[in-house]
């Protein structure tokens, strides 16, 4: 035996809060179009269905594993044709992945720069600062970052 009982309906505060997706996050979400506008009631309160719970689940995963807005907007349209193929869904993530890939070989090059600066940093007046000294001449720099390349091994200028 079956159950008819209909999920229930939550107001904007609710779904906010089972989601953790902030109020406003939720309203604009509505107008690019990721989430359906939910009916109202005659208050003009808006009220949301379990359904729309699952779709800012999804939305807030994706977001937290760092996909941009429209390769949601095509995985869940993927997701509204479960009879699909997954092939395109996977070559999103794919790509995504490489993207991921790039920044963490940019931000390793941005690590050891910064890790060389403050090591050789001798604490003492700023007009002998290395830090600053770096930020100021960025042929300074033992390897190149954010697209900029600076081969020269980093020199004491005295």
């Amino acid at each position: 035996m079956t159950s008819s009982v209909a999920s229930p309906l939550r107001s904007i505060g609710k779904l906010a809060a089972a989601t953790g997706v902030k109020v406003p996050t939720i309203r604009f979400y509505e107008q690019i179009g990721l989430l359906a506008p939910p009916p109202r009631t005659a208050s003009d309160r808006r009220l949301y269905d379990d359904a729309a719970l699952s779709r800012l689940s999804f939305i807030r995963h994706a977001r937290q594993l760092g996909f941009d807005l429209d390769a949601i907007r095509s995985l869940l349209d993927l997701s509204d044709h479960p009879d699909r193929s997954c092939g395109e869904a996977n070559t999103i993530a794919e790509r995504h992945l490489t993207d991921v890939s790039e920044k963490i070989a940019r931000l390793q090059v941005l690590r050891a720069e910064l890790s060389r600066m403050t090591t050789e940093c001798s604490g003492g007046r700023i007009s002998a600062c290395k830090v600053i000294e770096v930020l100021h001449d960025h042929t300074l720099c033992a390897e190149g970052h954010n697209g900029s390349a600076g081969a020269r091994p980093f020199t004491r200028i005295s």
